[in-house]
């Protein structure tokens, strides 16, 4: 996949917001299911990862935009796979 910044930020500010998955070169995923789970750099985008208190995640992960693969739609209540 050869995504633009322009592709990931469509991807966020979408209304309605559709949650979607990351897949990355290493085979790992990563599911955005709020738009400010997210952040978008030119390069990267930082997702937010774990429990969340207070609105806040546990953790966040980088992932770079030249490694995302695929972005896969989430369905409405799928679970969490990391």
């Amino acid at each position: 996949m050869c995504a633009t910044v322009q592709t990931f930020r469509e991807l966020l500010s979408q209304q309605p917001f559709r949650p979607f998955r990351l897949v990355m070169s290493s085979g790992q995923s990563y599911e955005v299911r709020h738009p400010e789970m997210a952040m978008l750099t030119r390069t990267d985008m930082l997702v937010g990862t774990g429990d969340m208190s207070e609105g806040v995640p546990a953790e966040f992960r980088i992932c770079s935009l030249l490694h995302v693969t695929t972005v896969e739609p989430l369905q409405a209540g799928a679970s969490s796979g990391r």
